[in-house]
């Protein structure tokens, strides 16, 4: 710095000041910052100055140490400009000095609301549980439980009853880890995210050894996937100046049991790529300090803290669930087990109070929100929006209306039109959000406030809406092919609405279009036997979209053979019984075209020698030929290689010996799974 032959200099600067310092208070590290520059200066030319122009960029600005370590960089570059950065807000104490280091002020500022606003992070909800409370008194133990389960249906219920004569136990030997244990593992049965699978959660224990021993209460209850993460390595050497009651010998117990033969590098490195790529596989970590900065796991959905922390170590820690995992995870959950933000109602929802004092409040705004209060806004807001996507439906609003509404009339043009599918797909999206949103806040509806009236109309809304989604998919053929339909909606309308009615949802896992057709058709003679009709054909339809391009020729055929059926029925020129045989006629030759006679046995066995059949002037010889030409042609992944694409298209010119028509049926072969 002290030469200008050098036009660009770039350099990183991780750490200065006085090595192994353990200072902690101000004027202790005032001291080893004055030593550091003394030190500094005793070192460098007399007439040392740094030449050229020179910007600095300060990461976590907000440990500044009082602006002591700027002193100090200022000492060696006076003349340079210094921009921080920070991804935490400014304690009160320091906000003043770390602007005034920073002068002017602030460029930009980019707040946590305006971030969840933004669809870059998720709002995080807080829920406070006084497990002390609990288990102070032996009374208020059923008391807990009834709350825990209130809003679950009776099936739900029993499930976790059946559980309940050991968590009776644990809670009236007062052991208050085990109570924590218990109440997790509860939620792993009932929250969503939690109990599917698509998520996961971090327990953030006291110490290390109260982590070892919440892993052997997991352990022994048979909540398997789990691990510790900590900074702990078990080693032997240790040991020698503990008794064998110690906590270190424990820990060193726990580890070596853990671990079970791994080293705790490798250890680690497998649990966090488990808890990030397999959440089901790794359920739980258990943590102290390590990976509450800086470990971005999308599947971490809910933080329990079991530990007393405070300012920037709090907000670090809580914002390991706010990342985004798709549609389904709607928030982050923080569940606090140590009355870290004390009463709520005193600190007017702004959470300024307790772990977060140290912070001015319009700095944390919209950081986190009462667990109750969001999830009923939630709610409310969900089945506003449904309400108005569904609000253009007639005013008679019969199944056939929500059909046309969201389907098209008469099977024609509403499948492929962009505008229906749209509506549709939001309709899907709304719905499952409302099942998730109102799981959230079943079991709490008094105490968010609901009247007992209103309680009874989103139930009504609540069973409406997901009848309709389930209609709407059916009839539009959008559910039919899904052989695992959305065991996660599955799961949460079995737990908190009615088990057996909700079971219709799953019928169709191996539910095939014909199942569907002859279904319908046991209602094409009652009252709603246009609705029916108009189910299959759009089903049918759909089918018919989704394999012309396999076959065009025969699928334009079955669309063909589809609108005439459509003409005859609106024209009422065909009888429904008759209308249901050819119904079930065109879905067998659209499902099942190997059994259709109309093709020679030669050909019939193969989907490639079919469509040649068929889009060849049905040319036996022909097809033969060209299916010939092109398995002695082929190469694995052919498919967009220009070279392999190349020697297929010239197999297909001796056969063909017309270029347009080796391009034509080219299109047909890249479709043709079998190749």
């Amino acid at each position: 710095m002290n030469k200008t032959d050098k036009r660009l200099i770039s350099s990183l600067i991780h750490k200065f000041g006085v090595r192994n310092s353990s200072e902690n208070n101000e004027n202790q590290a005032k001291k080893s910052v004055e030593q550091f520059i003394r030190e500094l200066k005793d070192v460098l030319p007399q007439d040392f100055k740094a030449k050229g122009d020179f910007v600095v960029f300060v990461d976590e600005c907000h440990r500044t140490q009082s602006g002591l370590l700027h002193e100090a960089m200022k000492e060696i570059l006076p003349s340079a400009i210094f921009i921080g950065f920070t991804g935490t807000p400014l304690l009160v104490k320091d906000k003043k000095t770390s602007i005034e280091v920073f002068s002017p002020g602030y460029i930009h500022t980019y707040k946590y609301d305006e971030a969840v606003a933004d669809g870059v992070v998720l709002d995080l909800r807080y829920e406070a549980r006084d497990i002390e409370q609990i288990i102070t008194a032996q009374d208020k133990i059923d008391a807990y439980f009834s709350a825990k389960t209130r809003g679950l249906n009776d099936a739900a219920k029993a499930k976790l009853k059946s559980k309940w004569g050991n968590m009776q136990k644990v809670y009236s030997s007062r052991k208050r880890l085990e109570v924590i244990a218990e109440d997790v593992i509860a939620d792993f049965d009932i929250k969503n995210r939690l109990a599917d699978g698509n998520g996961n959660a971090m327990l953030v224990a006291d110490s290390i050894y109260s982590a070892c021993k919440y892993y052997e209460i997991f352990q022994s209850r048979g909540f398997k996937q789990c691990a510790i993460v900590t900074s702990f390595v078990p080693l032997e050497s240790n040991l020698r100046t503990e008794t064998e009651d110690a906590e270190e010998f424990e820990k060193y117990e726990v580890y070596k049991k853990m671990l079970n033969g791994q080293t705790a590098e490798d250890f680690e490195a497998e649990a966090k790529r488990k808890f990030i790529e397999e959440p089901a596989q790794m359920k739980l970590l258990i943590v102290v300090d390590k990976l509450l900065t800086g470990f971005d796991a999308p599947p971490c959905t809910y933080l329990f803290i079991d530990k007393s922390m405070h300012d920037h170590g709090l907000f670090q820690a809580i914002c390991r669930v706010n990342r985004l995992d798709g549609e389904e995870k709607d928030f982050g959950y923080i569940v606090d087990y140590k009355q870290l933000f004390g009463d709520l109602a005193n600190t007017l929802n702004k959470y300024t109070s307790g772990a977060f004092e140290s912070y001015a409040a319009e700095d944390i705004e919209g950081l986190i929100k009462d667990r109750l209060g969001g999830a009923k806004k939630y709610l409310d807001a969900t089945l506003e929006e449904l309400d108005d996507l569904c609000g253009g439906v007639p005013a008679s609003r019969a199944e056939i209306d929500y059909i046309h509404y969201f389907c098209g009339e008469n099977g024609v043009g509403g499948i492929d039109d962009e505008s229906y599918s749209r509506s549709r797909e939001k309709m899907y999206k709304l719905v499952n959000r409302l099942v998730r949103a109102y799981a959230e806040i079943k079991g709490d509806m008094a105490n968010a406030g609901y009247t007992a009236a209103e309680q009874a109309d989103i139930d009504k809304k609540v069973t409406f809406y997901i009848a309709l989604k389930e209609t709407i998919g059916n009839k539009s053929g959008d559910f039919i092919d899904l052989k695992s339909y959305e065991a996660d909606m599955r799961r949460l309308i079995d737990t908190y609405i009615k088990a057996n009615d909700s079971r219709k949802i799953g019928e169709f896992d191996d539910f095939t279009l014909l199942d569907f057709v002859l279904a319908q058709g046991e209602e094409l003679g009652g009252k709603g036997k246009e609705a029916a009709a108009e189910a299959i054909e759009n089903n049918i339809r759909k089918k018919v979209v989704e394999k012309i391009l396999i076959n065009p020729k025969y699928y334009e055929k079955m669309s063909a053979i589809l609108d005439e059926l459509i003409k005859a029925r609106r024209e009422g020129a065909i009888a429904y019984e008759k209308l249901l045989e050819k119904y079930i006629e065109l879905v067998k030759n659209a499902e099942s075209p190997e059994n259709n006679p109309h093709y020679p046995e030669s050909i019939r066995h193969s989907g490639a020698l079919r469509a040649f059949y068929d889009n060849c002037g049905n040319d036996e010889a022909l097809a033969i030929a060209l299916d010939k030409a092109v398995r002695e042609s082929k190469q694995v992944d052919f498919r967009h290689n220009d070279f392999k694409e190349r020697r297929i298209k010239q197999a297909l010119f001796k056969v063909l010996n017309d270029k347009d028509e080796v391009e034509r049926v080219y299109n047909i072969v890249v479709k043709q799974g079998e190749y």
